[in-house]
């Protein structure tokens, strides 16, 4: 019995290999008759083109040809002109001198003096008035045509040269010469030879979470950048949401386009975080990374729509490309559910610990905000705990109520700053050294820093009442704060405990 059961095991295994490979088989056939249709349309369309091409070259040549003889028939013309009046002049004038050369001769006939020395000076004025001794006789134009003549041996040898365009090589991306930094990347690329028929370049790049050469499945698309004239394209404005980005570049000429270079992967290091929707103040309405304070509880309602569709964001992985790999350092927060901050505490803490290396990201909120704070917090932090009033706690803390303070918290003192408040603050954050630094985000001026020794693991840490704010992750930190650091980590220290 037991020999029946492998023997069936086994056969169920080469059912299912057998299977899997007539799968492959019928797929490939598929592809092939694919391939045989795209054989016969791209090679109709080809010939298309050809003669599309060949009938523009002899349009052209047409063309050529009629201004050409056009231009002989207007000199043919013109010099034609010119002989023949030429000639008319000439005949009157033979005409005329034929007559007084008539009527010389027959003055020498003449017996009678006075006769003679009448006629003789009338022909002898006639003669000084006739047209043969005032014409030209040096033709006005050549009869030579030899600056019409042509020679197209070097436009022959062309014409014979006339082939199909070559393909493109692939290009080669140049890793020494490409950089990733301040959410850009800068990619270089070169052709292993010289083809000056190129036309331009074709860029493609893709997210990912998997380090090494891309993978022929990949949930993120390519996205393409057509047009390029150089060798070197910088893209701007990224965010980072993923560990790794795929790029493959490839040359075309005017009529087609090469193979697509070997592709590389650029590590795209960044803090990404979300915001943890599911232990916030219940006042707080979270949209991924938008907050909104409200009043009516809104954060209450927001949890029970997101229970009702499906649709939440933590229900629902998918909707984040970095949740494709989970961070270890992205986790619950332990003390979960709606009644996580309560009280006056309007907080909402970041999903992912901060335990090393440097980390920068970006909030924007709303001026009319009656209150508003940024910082990192333990996840320690207790749930009647305001930002800044615990020892848990650091952050800049904007009052718009009653009486405008803008400062600096920690362990419930204060420092007032007197810098202007930016509408986007950037905050820094050094783990093993012990920095907490806010930047205008825009100007990169340095608000505050404080020097603290972090005991334990940080999140990202934000309250508002009354008010908004929009938090930007996904980003490095940025070189001019990197060079910042170096030079001003202490002239702007807190002295807050």
């Amino acid at each position: 019995m037991g020999d029946q059961g492998a023997g069936q095991e086994s056969l169920r295994k080469i059912i299912t290999t057998l299977a899997v490979k007539n799968e492959e088989i019928q797929n490939f056939i598929y592809s092939l008759k694919q391939m045989l249709q795209n054989v016969e349309a791209n090679s109709a369309r080809a010939q298309q083109d050809l003669e599309a091409e060949f009938q523009s070259l002899y349009a052209l040549l047409d063309e050529l040809k009629e201004d050409m003889v056009m231009k002989i028939k207007q000199e043919r013309a013109s010099r034609t002109y010119e002989l023949q009046a030429q000639l008319v002049a000439c005949s009157k004038a033979l005409e005329s001198s034929e007559e007084l050369l008539e009527a010389a001769n027959q003055a020498l006939g003449t017996a009678n003096h006075q006769d003679f020395s009448q006629a003789a000076k009338q022909i002898k004025d006639s003669v000084t008035m006739a047209p043969a001794f005032r014409l030209s006789l040096k033709a006005k134009v050549s009869d030579n045509m030899s600056h019409l003549m042509v020679d197209f041996a070097q436009e022959r040898r062309l014409l014979q040269a006339l082939a199909f365009l070559p393909v493109p090589s692939a290009p080669e991306i140049d890793l020494a010469e490409s950089l990733v930094a301040d959410n850009c990347v800068t990619l270089a690329w070169r052709m292993p030879d010289e083809d000056s028929k190129i036309d331009h370049y074709v860029l493609e790049y893709r997210r990912t979470n998997f380090e090494g050469p891309p993978r022929a499945k990949e949930d993120q698309p390519w996205m393409v950048i057509e047009g390029i004239k150089g060798t070197e394209y910088t893209l701007t404005g990224l965010k980072f949401d993923m560990k790794y980005m795929n790029f493959r570049v490839r040359a075309c000429n005017k009529a087609v386009a090469g193979e697509f270079s070997e592709p590389v992967t650029l590590e795209t290091r960044a803090f990404m975080f979300r915001l943890d929707a599911s232990t916030c103040h219940q006042n707080l309405r979270v949209e991924e990374l938008s907050v909104e304070w409200d009043a009516t509880g809104g954060k209450l309602q927001d949890v029970k729509a997101r229970e009702k569709d499906g649709k939440g964001r933590t229900a629902s992985p998918a909707n984040s490309p970095a949740r494709v790999v989970q961070s270890p350092k992205r986790m619950s927060l332990g003390r979960g559910g709606r009644d996580r901050f309560t009280a006056e505490s309007y907080t909402v803490l970041g999903d992912t610990l901060i335990d090393g290396d440097e980390h920068y990201w970006e909030v924007r909120y709303d001026r009319d905000s009656k209150a508003f704070g940024v910082g990192v917090a333990y996840r320690s932090l207790g749930k009647f705990d305001q930002l800044g009033k615990t020892p848990a706690s650091w952050c800049l803390h904007l009052n718009n109520w009653l009486q405008v303070s803008f400062s600096a918290k920690h362990n419930n003192k204060a420092k007032a700053l007197d810098v202007p408040v930016p509408d986007c603050i950037g905050v820094y954050c050094n783990f093993h050294e012990g920095f907490l630094s806010f930047y205008n985000a825009r100007t990169k001026q340095l608000l505050h820093t404080f020097k603290a020794k972090f005991s334990q693991p940080v999140l990202p840490a934000f309250m508002v009442w009354c008010g908004s704010f929009q938090v930007t992750s996904g980003l490095q930190v940025p070189s001019a704060v990197r060079c910042l650091q170096k030079r001003n980590s202490t002239a702007s220290s807190s002295s807050l405990p």
